[in-house]
């Protein structure tokens, strides 16, 4: 954990000097290594590192966050506010938008809503032409319709001009005058939002594709998985500190992305600099939907096991009601899953890790437990408690000839591999891993939604394009035109249905 405290140290002097990244590359490289030493100067590599995960991690505290609206506060706020407001028809908006999904989507997003959401505690409407709610839109468009182009292209091509009709009365620009959006106006709503509103936003959209009953969250079970994002940047660090174990603190001219470890792909190296961004995706077993409900983005030298707790506290602090969750075997660390099911009550699910040796006296075909060297009758499987997964003794009394000295009892501690949260001798634990592999179609349309090319440079950027490529894949989940249906097996559903 040296290395992440050494690049935290470093990343906060850097961030501390004004217009750093306006500066010449030269002038960056100066300054950087002048940072580094200045930290390696009077760091004693001895001393243990207390600083939090999240700062380690560069991702916000989620217990002493403020300002986090659950389910029902924002429940409460979507019905008081349709009590208070009379929508009058507006024909004049629906003959502009021809095409029915973007209608139906600007049906479904209440300005007043989004407006007290985003508005700070500062903010009067009279002082300002353009409201936020207007460039959140601006925002939800280009996800939806233009994704692949550049900011600065959208804004003169798609908005700016007056034939532009359909986008310019989603948004609510004027029709009649050149009134337009920047993409400067774009980057500094984005820098300016906090991870609080960016959790609201998500908040009321997740509000509205339940209300909406498009999805079935019934079955109370999610999975969590990551994916890679690469960003535009030289590829030569600005430093590089050199540490006695052996590994190395890179530095780079974007400064909150770093150097990962990327799956392994035919046409691409093994490594990216960027970010890593670990989605929460709700899954319905019964449809085979499944709609990313939460995003958290982080430089991608973290390993993924540092995550899932962060994102199964954040479900739990909007209101999500989560039994269990599945992941890969990256998200399957024992004291990580054994933390969460002792604070938040979810189980994690991963597949078993093959290079984690088997316990004494249990077979490996069949994953069997016997008591001792001399047993041969398969104990019982009882459950999961605070020593780890217990077996009773399933031998009746003239069976065993070793009754009368044997306990007839044993703990198996949890570990990544035979021994999860749910161990391999459980029927339907291989139906569960199953349902992982609709995790990977939600962060495909993440990517293609904004983030793949990535037109930011600042993890701050990250998070809110990630916001909002999540509000508009849940957005289209509600409005339908584009479901697929899936089969599924009904053997699938009674297991499913069990363990949650």
């Amino acid at each position: 954990m040296h290395e992440k405290e050494i690049c935290r140290l470093v990343h906060g002097k850097l961030i501390a000097l004004s217009a750093f990244r306006r500066l010449k590359y030269n002038y960056k490289k100066a300054i950087t290594n002048k940072a580094c030493e200045d930290v390696m100067s009077d760091y004693n590599l001895s001393q243990p590192v207390t600083t939090k995960l999240n700062e380690l991690t560069a991702t916000p505290d989620i217990e002493a966050m403020r300002g986090l609206m659950t389910l029902d506060d924002m429940k409460y706020l979507i019905e008081n506010n349709q009590r208070k407001i009379i929508k009058m028809p507006l024909k004049s908006r629906n003959i502009h938008m021809k095409d029915p999904e973007l209608r139906l989507l600007d049906n479904l997003l209440d300005n007043s809503i989004l407006d007290t959401l985003l508005a700070g505690e500062r903010y009067t409407p009279q002082q300002h032409i353009l409201f936020p709610s207007q460039l959140l839109r601006a925002e939800l468009l280009k996800s939806l319709k233009f994704p692949e182009i550049s900011y600065r292209k959208y804004c003169t091509q798609e908005l700016k001009p007056l034939e532009q009709k359909a986008n310019r009365t989603f948004i609510g620009l004027p029709l009649n005058r050149k009134q337009t959006i920047t993409h400067g106006q774009l980057s500094t709503f984005r820098s300016t939002l906090e991870f609080p509103q960016l959790c609201n936003l998500l908040v009321y959209i997740i509000c509205l594709l339940f209300q909406s009953k498009a999805f079935d969250h019934s079955y109370r079970i999610a999975g969590i998985d990551s994916t890679d994002i690469a960003t535009i940047c030289n590829p030569h660090p600005l430093a590089v500190i050199k540490l006695p174990n052996g590994k190395k603190v890179r530095i780079y001219n974007e400064l909150d992305a770093d150097c990962g470890k990327r799956r392994k792909k035919r046409d691409k190296s093994d490594f990216f600099i960027g970010y890593r961004l670990h989605t929460l995706t709700a899954i319905n077993p019964k449809t085979g939907h499944s709609c990313p409900l939460l995003t958290l983005a982080a430089p991608a030298n973290h390993h993924d096991s540092q995550f899932s707790a962060q994102l199964v506290a954040l479900a739990q602090a909007i209101g999500l009601n989560l039994t269990l969750v599945v992941a890969d075997d990256a998200y399957g660390d024992p004291p990580t899953t054994e933390a969460i099911l002792q604070t938040h009550g979810v189980r994690v699910v991963t597949p078993p890790r093959p290079k984690v040796a088997v316990p004494e006296n249990v077979a490996a075909a069949g994953h069997q437990v016997f008591a001792h060297d001399l047993c041969e009758v398969p104990m019982t499987y009882l459950g999961h408690d605070e020593e780890g997964h217990e077996f009773k003794c399933a031998a009746e009394p003239e069976e065993c000839s070793c009754s009368s000295v044997c306990s007839q009892s044993r703990h198996i501690p949890v570990d990544s591999g035979l021994f999860g949260q749910i161990p391999e001798l459980v029927d339907y634990v291989d139906e569960l891993r199953d349902v992982r592999k609709h995790l990977e179609r939600g962060n495909n349309l993440l990517k293609n939604r904004g983030l793949q090319p990535l037109r930011v440079h600042s993890l701050p950027g990250v998070n809110a394009v990630a916001t909002f490529a999540t509000m508009v894949t849940m957005l289209i989940e509600i409005a339908g035109y584009r479901k697929v249906h899936h089969k599924v097996s009904p053997q699938l559903l009674l297991p499913l249905q069990e363990a949650a």
